[in-house]
C-alpha cells in the first residue's frame, strides 16, 4: 500500500467520525482554525513568498500571479469566512421529507455527509482554506491537491489547519494534502476511499478526470460567462456592470468573456464600451459587425474561449433569440447576464439561458459563494445533477432514507392486510 493509499484509507475512517460530530465541535473548530491562521500568518505569508519568487523566476503570467498573493487581506477574507461559516445554519442532520407509510411507520429523508472529498483546484492558496472549512462543517473528509504554483503556501496553510482542527476535536486524518500528480493519478482510482471528486479547472482537465476514473465526478468547467446589453438597456448602468464584469479581477471564472450588444444601439453604446474597456487596459476582439464600428478591434478566434486576463470578445446580436442562442452554444453554463429595463426580457433571457446562474441587471461576479451567502464555495458546477452553480454547504450533502416503525413486516401489506396510508407530514 503506498503513502497515499494509506492516508486515503485514514480519510475513509475519519469521515465515518466527522458524519456524526455536533454542531458544536464543527464550530469550534472553525473559530480554532481562524485564530490558528492568524497566529501563524508570518510563517505562512513567508511560504507565499517564496511561492511569488519562483512564480515571477518562472514568469508565470501576471494574472495568475496575482491569484497565487495571500496577504493580510486574503488573510482576512478567509478568516471572515471562517467565522461566517459558525452562523449558518448546520447542512447535516436536516429532515427534507416525512411520509406517514402507515399509522405506526414513518418514513423521513434526511440529510448527510457525502464522505470523503477529492477536490483539486487552482493556484490560489486562499482557495485551499475556504473548501477545507466547507467540508467541515459539512462534516466531510477531504483530499486535497492545489496548484504547484502555491506548494509552499498550501503546504503551510494546511499544517496550521490540521493541527488546530485535530485539537479542536476533529478526528485525525479527516484532512489530506495532495502534493504530486502522482497522488492524484492514485486517487482516481481508489473508488473504494474516495465518495466525490471535484476538479476545478479547464473543460479538458475536467474531462481527463472524468474519463480516467470510475468515481462520480462534479465537474467545474471553464467559465465562458456572457454579458447582454439589450436595446432597453440603460447606457450608464450597462457600462458600469461590463466594466466590473471583466475588470473587477480578469483571473476568475466568473469573469465576463463576451459581451453582446443589439444591433439596434451597437453604434452609439459600442464607442463608449470601447472606451470604458480600454481605460482598462482591456484588449478587444470583435466580430465583422463590431469591426465595422470600431476599425481596430482584433478578430475573434474562438467563442468558446476563457481568457481570464484583460482581454474579452464582443458581438452585435439582432436581438434576444440570437443572444440566447449564442450562448447556449459557446456558453460553458456557468453565468450569463442581461442589462435591460424590460422585465419580460429579462425573465425570457433567465429562463431560456441553459446556465447554472442567470442575472438581470447585474454583474457576473456575483456568480459566487460567498456572496449567494454560502459562506464560501468549493467550485462552480455546470453540471445538472446533485448541485449547480456555486458549490456550498447544501452540494457536499447528500440524504439517506429511515424509516422508524413498530413491528411492521412486508407480508401483512402484500396480502392486503394492511394498507399504506402514503401521508405527507409537514
Amino acid at each position: 500500500m503506498t503513502d497515499f493509499e494509506t492516508r486515503a484509507m485514514e480519510a475513509k475512517q475519519a469521515s465515518f467520525a466527522m458524519a456524526v460530530l455536533p454542531t458544536e465541535v464543527k464550530n469550534k473548530a472553525l473559530l480554532a482554525v481562524a485564530d490558528a491562521l492568524i497566529a501563524n500568518k508570518e510563517k505562512i505569508f513567508s511560504a507565499n513568498e517564496a511561492d511569488l519568487k519562483n512564480a515571477k523566476e518562472t514568469d508565470l503570467p501576471m494574472p495568475l500571479q496575482k491569484r497565487l498573493v495571500f496577504d493580510d487581506h486574503k488573510l482576512s477574507d478567509v478568516v471572515a469566512g471562517l467565522k461566517s461559516l459558525t452562523e449558518l445554519p448546520d447542512p447535516v442532520g436536516r429532515e427534507l421529507m416525512k411520509t406517514e407509510l402507515d399509522d405506526d411507520l414513518v418514513l423521513t429523508r434526511v440529510s448527510c455527509p457525502i464522505g470523503v472529498l477529492g477536490i483539486i483546484f487552482e493556484s490560489r492558496p486562499d482557495a485551499l482554506v475556504q473548501i477545507a472549512s466547507l467540508a467541515l462543517k459539512s462534516g466531510n473528509a477531504c483530499c486535497l491537491k492545489g496548484g504547484s504554483e502555491a506548494a509552499n503556501s498550501n503546504r503551510a496553510l494546511f499544517d496550521v489547519i490540521e493541527k488546530a482542527s485535530v485539537e479542536a476535536g476533529l478526528p485525525k486524518g479527516w484532512i489530506v494534502l495532495m502534493e504530486t500528480r502522482n497522488d492524484v493519478s492514485e486517487m482516481l482510482l481508489l473508488d473504494q476511499y474516495i465518495d466525490l471528486i471535484i476538479p476545478r479547472g479547464s473543460n479538458s482537465f475536467v474531462q481527463y478526470i472524468m474519463q480516467h476514473s470510475s468515481i462520480p465526478v462534479m465537474g467545474h468547467a471553464d467559465g465562458v460567462c456572457h454579458l447582454y446589453i439589450h436595446e432597453k438597456a440603460d447606457p450608464d448602468m450597462a457600462l458600469s456592470i461590463a466594466v466590473d464584469s471583466k475588470t473587477q479581477y480578469v483571473a476568475v471564472c466568473n469573469a465576463c468573456e463576451t459581451i453582446m450588444v443589439d444591433e439596434s444601439i451597437a453604434d452609439s453604446f459600442l464607442p463608449a464600451l470601447a472606451q470604458a474597456l480600454s481605460e482598462k487596459n482591456v484588449e478587444l476582439h470583435g466580430c465583422e459587425k463590431v469591426k465595422a464600428i470600431l476599425p481596430d478591434v482584433l478578430p475573434v478566434e474562438e467563442w468558446h474561449h476563457e481568457y481570464l486576463d484583460y482581454k474579452v470578445s464582443l458581438k452585435v446580436v439582432s436581438g434576444l433569440k440570437e443572444a440566447i442562442a449564442h450562448i447556449n452554444k459557446y456558453g460553458s453554463g456557468h453565468t450569463d447576464s442581461i442589462v435591460t429595463s424590460d422585465p419580460a426580457v429579462a425573465e425570457e433571457f433567465m429562463n431560456g439561458v441553459s446556465s447554472g446562474n442567470a442575472f438581470w441587471n447585474c454583474s457576473t461576479r456575483f456568480s459566487d459563494g460567498f456572496r449567494y451567502g454560502f459562506g464560501a464555495e468549493v467550485g462552480i458546477s455546470t453540471s445538472k445533477l446533485h448541485a449547480r452553480g456555486p458549490v456550498g454547504l447544501d452540494g457536499l450533502v447528500t440524504y439517506k432514507y429511515k424509516i422508524r416503525g413498530n413491528g411492521n413486516i412486508v407480508a401483512d401489506y402484500a396480502s392486503g392486510a394492511r394498507k399504506f396510508t402514503h401521508k405527507h407530514i409537514k
